[in-house]
């Protein structure tokens, strides 16, 4: 998902950044809920650095931040966009 036109000026549209809202939904939604997000997410994460560990045949975590560094624009419009979508994702159970 894209979102960046949500970014321009994310303090105005959120109230904060997609972290603080995320942060806020985490501490005050149903905890079955977040639970069961956040499992979601450590699996697809676990499934992905498995993935990773076929392709790299160095330190994943060495071949992480490497990547950030080359690409840390790009990473950190994907991280808003997760913390957009799992904050959603929370949410929309939650009601």
């Amino acid at each position: 998902m894209k979102y960046e036109a949500l970014f321009e000026d994310e303090n105005n549209i959120f109230g904060g950044t997609p972290k603080s809202k995320f942060m806020d939904v985490v501490f005050t939604a149903n905890n079955d809920v977040v639970q069961f997000e956040l499992e979601t997410f450590i699996e697809k994460v676990a499934a992905m650095e498995l993935m990773l560990e076929k392709f790299v045949d160095s330190d994943i975590d060495a071949a992480i931040r490497q990547f950030q560094f080359e690409n840390s624009m790009e990473c950190e419009s994907k991280a808003k966009s997760l913390f957009i979508e799992l904050t959603g994702s929370i949410v929309s159970k939650s009601e």
